[in-house]
């Protein structure tokens, strides 16, 4: 007993070694002293020897289970060694003895906020949840636990519950920019749009470094088709893609903003991955651990191409791909889906799973175990249709799980390469979008088919009366679909410039929220075109917004961000496009579309041709009616034959070198 009183007084006087020879005295005759074990684990976390730490302190405390300085020594040491689970596990039962004690509760509070920033940063949002729910729960008024419990509950597509978190952090956090950045994303989630502007401005006001709420406030006011300060924001955007390359831009927000060019888009996208998943990509790739021993050896031949999304689910993807899912040559093909978005439990998906050959949810999977799924799943060949649109889990493709990765569909642009290494090897495309003169602003190799974009066949519900539609019987229907974020100042003024002469010319528009149609039709005002002249068509399920377009007389596209799906639909009702081409991927897939459809001479190059010939259509019926006989035809050709564009789809991917191995 001496020894460890001797030890004991070493040890308050700073005296570490030779406390430490005392405590290792009392153990060689007493190897279960509980309290010896204990004060050497203090004493070794005290000189950072934490693994030796927890190891006496646990002996310690299986000689004395109900010690509660003993339990809260090894949970200290469990906090230092990042084994959060461990430490809130014993702050629990501390906790339950003695429930008023506030320094416990801080500390039970410490370890779950870190537990739940370590599940969050590995991808394991729901358990990341869990965390700080509980947190809240034990300190209501801990601001940042409802701050990360928010952004938990965002990544689980629960914008509601996340707003609320948001809005109780800021009782404790009124001042942080961040707070109200987050708050914004998830009122515009909720289609809160006017009060997810506020957000952002309220955030720039606090830090008007916040590079991302100057990103989405931009991109948000496009959403509402309020461009007052729009030049000089995007001005200041282009810039920091230059200078700034921390920034967190938005890939996505930057390809619909006009002006950028592919070289500028391609900067943006490296900086993003560099930013979002360098260290990922740093890593050794998954794909790494697979031999050709084990390639050889698999029984079945036929190549296994993953296809990953958050959008298998009532989505534009949905009507894009369901035939050539479905038509897949199974005798050299093994189709998968990796899906990490919601169950909507609508009959898009259910016809989306049973196309596949196996369904994979890997929405509860961390980043690292989806790409590890991929990679014992042998694929072959991933095909990522997401990108960097909302909810992107490219990090995915980042730890490379399959030996050839491929970017198609979901982001209509580059995704970028960090230290010379593309996240993916390949981006599909054709020769309208990219001709061989822009190859050098795509970090991918393209490949390149006769189209594009793959369409299946839609749900047509019966034509409406143009009355029934809020249509004039007798005037042009000039119309745009597009989500209005697509709407440019440019634009806008040219649709007006051709209502002015056209006299008996309408504009029909999606109401895709109130205030942007407040905004267009105070701006139609300002050119002076009346209000009864722009109509605007509220959203209506797919097979009667399709049967509706038939009342329309030609399609106007947007520049510098073309309609895609939207197009589509519109030559699918027998509807003419007419598009002005620009230099970006964005702006030139109607283009495609049309050049597939047959339609090439309502392609555009300069803004003033379009708006010439959108004038002269409406008094050149016969023009019109052959489009619209050469559109009957589309169907039979190329655009619309899922089998030939699974055919030449096929063809390419089973060409690809490195299929076995990276």
């Amino acid at each position: 007993m001496a020894s460890l009183q001797t030890g004991l007084h070493h040890h308050q006087q700073g005296r570490l070694a030779e406390a430490e020879r005392c405590y290792r005295l009392v153990l060689q005759s007493q190897p279960d002293d509980a309290d010896a074990l204990h004060l050497l684990g203090i004493l070794c976390h005290q000189s950072e020897r934490n693994t030796e730490a927890a190891t006496l302190i646990a002996r310690a405390l299986r000689s004395a289970p109900n010690n509660r300085d003993y339990q809260d020594s090894l949970a200290n040491v469990y906090l230092h060694l990042q084994r959060f689970e461990e430490a809130a596990g014993l702050y629990r039962r501390l906790l339950r003895r003695q429930p008023q004690d506030s320094d416990t509760r801080s500390a039970l509070c410490t370890a779950l906020m870190a537990l739940g920033s370590q599940c969050h940063q590995a991808g394991r949002y729901d358990q990341a949840e869990a965390c700080y729910a509980e947190a809240v729960q034990v300190m209501p008024g801990q601001a940042v636990a409802h701050y990360n419990l928010g952004n938990a509950q965002r990544e689980l597509g629960k914008p509601a519950e996340a707003a609320l978190s948001y809005q109780r952090a800021l009782k404790g956090l009124p001042d942080d920019a961040d707070v109200h950045n987050n708050l914004g994303n998830v009122l515009r989630e909720l289609g809160q749009l006017d009060q997810a502007v506020a957000c952002y401005e309220t955030a720039l006001r606090l830090n008007p470094s916040l590079f991302h709420a100057r990103v989405h406030l931009a991109h948000q006011k496009q959403h509402l088709c309020d461009w007052s300060g729009l030049e000089a924001d995007i001005t200041l955007i282009r810039d920091w893609v230059s200078t700034e390359p921390t920034a967190q831009i938005s890939p996505f927000a930057f390809l619909a903003m006009p002006g950028t060019t592919a070289a500028e888009q391609r900067r943006c996208a490296d900086n993003w991955l560099a930013n979002r998943y360098g260290a990922l990509l740093n890593e050794a790739p998954l794909i790494a651990s697979r031999s050709q021993v084990e390639a050889d050896a698999r029984a079945d031949k036929r190549i296994r191409l993953g296809y990953l999304s958050a959008d298998f689910r009532l989505h534009p993807l949905a009507f894009l791909i369901t035939d050539l899912i479905e038509q897949h040559d199974r005798s050299h093909f093994e189709v998968l889906a990796y899906s990490y978005g919601p169950d909507d439990h609508s009959a898009e998906r259910e016809r989306l799973k049973l196309a596949f050959d196996q369904f994979v949810d890997i929405r509860p999977l961390s980043l690292r175990a989806s790409a590890q799924r991929i990679r014992d799943d042998n694929i072959d060949i991933l095909i990522d249709l997401t990108g960097y649109t909302q909810t992107s889990r490219s990090g995915i493709a980042a730890l490379r799980p399959a030996p050839v990765q491929i970017n198609w569909l979901g982001y209509p642009g580059t995704m970028g390469a960090h230290a010379g290494r593309p996240l993916f090897d390949y981006l599909i495309t054709d020769a309208v979008i990219t001709p061989a003169s822009a190859a050098a602003e795509y970090a991918e190799q393209l490949l390149t088919l006769p189209c594009y974009q793959p369409n299946s066949q839609r749900p047509l519900a019966p034509k409406p009366t143009r009355a029934k539609c809020g249509l004039p019987e007798q005037a042009f229907v000039y119309c745009c679909f597009n989500q209005t974020f697509k709407i440019t100042p440019t634009m806008f003024a040219v649709w007006m410039d051709i209502l002015k002469q056209v006299p008996h010319g309408v504009l029909w528009l999606l109401e895709c929220n109130r205030w942007a149609k407040a905004n267009l039709l105070k701006a139609a005002a300002g050119h002076g075109i009346s209000a009864e002249r722009l109509i605007f068509a509220p959203r209506a399920p797919i097979d009667q917004h399709l049967a509706r377009m038939q009342c329309a007389d030609l399609f106007l596209d947007t520049l510098p961000y073309n309609a895609h799906t939207t197009a589509s639909d519109a030559l699918f009702v027998g509807l003419p496009v007419l598009t002005c081409m620009g230099h970006t991927f964005a702006s030139r897939v109607a283009a495609s579309l049309l050049q597939t459809a047959g339609l090439a001479d309502f392609i555009c190059t300069a803004m003033q041709d379009y708006a010439a010939k959108a004038v002269a259509l409406p008094a050149n019926s016969t023009a019109l009616d052959e489009a619209r006989t050469r559109l009957q035809n589309a169907e039979t050709r190329a655009m619309f034959d899922a089998s030939g564009m699974v055919h030449g789809l096929e063809t390419v991917l089973a060409g690809l070198p490195g299929r076995q191995l990276s």
